[in-house]
């Protein structure tokens, strides 16, 4: 009897030992993930500010324009 719980046991911490290395790989990337995300983000909020980018706005016939375009 002794054998079957010190297999249980072992499958028990392996299973552990398991859960616990892919749950830090997990957080691990979603840090990383994350701090790419927010550079993407600081990067396209500093070239929106440059004077050669040009803002579109949806028209109603679903084209895309300049908001000083004329209207068609």
């Amino acid at each position: 009897m002794s054998a079957v719980l010190l297999r249980i046991l072992i499958y028990a911490l392996v299973a552990a030992a398991i859960y616990y290395g892919l749950r830090s790989i997990m957080r691990d990337w979603r840090r990383r993930f994350g701090e790419m995300d927010k550079q993407t983000r600081e990067r396209d909020l500093r070239e929106r500010q440059r004077p050669d980018v040009i803002n579109l706005k949806r028209d109603k016939d679903g084209v895309y324009r300049r908001p000083d375009d004329d209207k068609r």
